[in-house]
């Protein structure tokens, strides 16, 4: 139950370096933004890839081992049609190959999480509530995309 002033309603929570906010991202094969989703600081990413990644048009996903989740994201990928390329936890206990060469197109969200965080109200949340800073986050990223 949220009551008014709910951190977690306003996408705010406790990891270690504080009171923070998570900004999951998709992105194209340009490295431009198609998607976000804000979560508190301390949600796990696959929060966001349940989200964003549930009915993506995205022939192709690439994403680091923290959604290295078999039955939770990657077969429902899979069962779609969809190439995943995300490399095994080093504690899966049957790791999966992955397209080494195609893994490092990740950087272009490495890049673009770069070209966000140069706005200052993005990097360190000015906003208060969640919906004023999805809307600078959204903003940041409409300029990022036109440079």
């Amino acid at each position: 139950m949220h009551h008014r002033g709910d951190p977690d309603k306003q996408a705010l929570g406790r990891s270690r370096g504080g009171l923070s906010t998570k900004i999951h991202t998709t992105v194209d094969a340009l490295g431009n933004p198609t998607g976000f989703l804000l979560t508190p600081g301390q949600a796990h990413d696959l929060q966001g890839a349940d989200a964003l990644l549930k009915d993506t048009p995205a022939q192709t996903v690439i994403a680091d081992k923290a959604y290295d989740a078999h039955a939770r994201l990657i077969k429902p990928l899979l069962d779609k049609g969809k190439t995943v390329v995300i490399p095994s936890r080093v504690t899966n206990r049957q790791p999966r190959e992955h397209d080494r060469d195609l893994y490092k197109a990740r950087h272009l969200i490495e890049n673009f999480f770069a070209r966000l965080k140069q706005y200052r109200a993005i990097a360190t949340r000015y906003d208060k509530t969640a919906c004023n800073f999805l809307g600078a986050v959204h903003l940041a990223a409409a300029m990022v995309w036109l440079a």
